[in-house]
């Protein structure tokens, strides 16, 4: 990989103001693409992030819109165009993981998870399409989760919305392929990141890894930036485990 294979390349990012969204949004700055830093409410995280990009050379601007909301989805697409001519990639990130009984569960509670993760990546790449059929060499990577490949206890919404990113992925690949548009789900597993206080989440406390350590953010984020990058042309519809082999010792 160069040091600016993605030079001249846009991207978007969704929920990119911690964490995995963060880290995919400073490593596809660093190959040298700007970077279109969304979240749903948090200016702050995501002006914050822009000034780490910004202060490392990059070009970098901030998007604040629920992706269930079409509306701010079609004003996400446009700003890049706007400010920086074009859109290449899209990384559908944004998601809410929370562990729920089934037996509690309305249908509120599930439509709240789904409807980010699975209408939320739909509402994204309908509005990025036009531009990334322009760009002739666009990539769209769906951010997936280990727990839809192992299941795991009190997570049926989650589970289910990110095996649905799954078949999004293929059929998209099918689809999109006449226009030189890939597009690959990466499944971040086991990865050290911030949470809120409260108990260890069952799918961490059920799986180990084979590495001998938890991933950081910036495992996920590599393999993101190698499928946006020229070495990746030749996949498509694939679906990319990032767990330190957790999955195969589940």
């Amino acid at each position: 990989m160069s040091d600016r294979e993605l030079d001249g390349r846009v991207a978007i990012v969704t929920g990119a103001g911690r964490n995995i969204g963060r880290a995919i949004a400073k490593a596809l700055a660093a190959g040298g693409a700007a970077v279109v830093v969304n979240v749903r409410a948090n200016r702050a995280e995501a002006e914050a992030v822009v000034a780490e990009i910004g202060a490392s050379g990059g070009r970098a601007v901030a998007h604040i819109g629920d992706v269930t909301q079409a509306d701010a989805m079609q004003a996400m697409a446009a700003l890049p165009v706007e400010r920086f001519g074009r859109v290449d990639y899209l990384i559908n990130n944004a998601a809410v993981r929370r562990e729920q009984r089934f037996a509690d569960m309305t249908l509120a509670d599930w439509h709240e998870i789904t409807g980010v993760i699975l209408d939320g990546a739909f509402l994204c790449a309908k509005a990025c399409l036009a531009e990334l059929r322009r760009s002739g060499a666009g990539a769209i990577i769906n951010i997936g989760g280990l727990s839809a490949h192992t299941g795991s206890k009190d997570r049926a919404h989650v589970v289910t919305a990110k095996a649905g990113l799954v078949g999004f992925t293929r059929a998209l690949a099918h689809d999109l392929a006449e226009d030189n548009i890939t597009v690959n789900c990466v499944v971040p597993g086991l990865i050290g990141t911030p949470r809120p206080p409260g108990p260890v989440p069952q799918l961490h406390l059920a799986h180990r890894t084979m590495t001998g350590r938890r991933g950081v953010p910036d495992d996920v984020a590599a393999i993101v930036r190698f499928l946006c990058g020229p070495g990746a042309r030749y996949i498509s519809g694939q679906t990319i485990h990032t767990n330190g082999g957790a999955y195969l010792g589940a």
